[in-house]
């Protein structure tokens, strides 16, 4: 037999592995494994540890997210150089690909950290993360913040919805400082005219959030 005529077999493309939670991965492999896995509407990777979502109950994430994303939509379609997002992926480090509530970002003309990558990611800090927490002894209240203050994220809003307490955080010297409210409104410090009237937040009140601090 000619074996020069015989071609060397291709050897078999091994299968992407799937995202579990608890896995301990760089945000590369990270990403490789959520772009095979279509299904998975979310997962985050916060200091090297992958978190997958969990069900979301109307009370405890639906009303206050839609509250939340109503106000900063509104804010962002009055200033041209904010964009508001929400649910999508955030590429802070090699260890941290977030995916938070909502996100209000700078241009680069006006001071912005986060841009948009090739593959369509935000890459960066974003100006301003929100999260809405169960509680103060959540993921979000604890090693997500950690990561968001290390990436340099320059203001976190926590709403802790069964605490009912919601914490506005500033970045100064490399730590988070709560913002105190004034007159019942936390003030952003980067967005001018952005402020949330607490009590009509914890109660449902989006006309007032809307009408108070919405910037318009």
């Amino acid at each position: 037999m000619d074996t020069r005529t015989l071609k060397p077999a291709t050897p078999a493309r091994r299968p992407v592995p799937s995202l579990e939670n608890g896995d301990h991965l760089s945000a590369r492999e990270f990403l490789r494994r959520y772009e095979a896995m279509p299904e998975v509407k979310k997962a985050e990777l916060i200091q090297g540890i992958v978190h997958m979502a969990s069900p979301v109950r109307l009370d405890l994430h639906g009303k206050p997210d839609a509250l939340i994303q109503g106000w900063l939509c509104v804010y962002a379609a009055s200033h041209p150089e904010a964009t508001h997002a929400t649910n999508v992926t955030v590429r802070l480090d090699s260890d941290d690909v977030a995916q938070p509530d909502a996100v209000l970002f700078l241009d680069a003309a006006h001071g912005g950290k986060a841009a948009v990558d090739e593959s369509g990611y935000l890459s960066g800090a974003p100006e301003l993360v929100v999260e809405i927490a169960a509680s103060s002894v959540s993921r979000d209240a604890r090693e997500k913040l950690v990561s968001y203050r290390r990436a340099g994220v320059a203001e976190y809003l926590l709403w802790r919805v069964l605490d009912e307490e919601i914490d506005w955080f500033l970045l100064e010297e490399d730590e988070y400082r709560p913002i105190q409210p004034e007159e019942g409104l936390l003030r952003s410090r980067v967005f001018p005219g952005l402020a949330l009237p607490v009590a009509a937040a914890l109660s449902g009140d989006l006309a007032t959030v809307l009408g108070v601090g919405a910037g318009r």
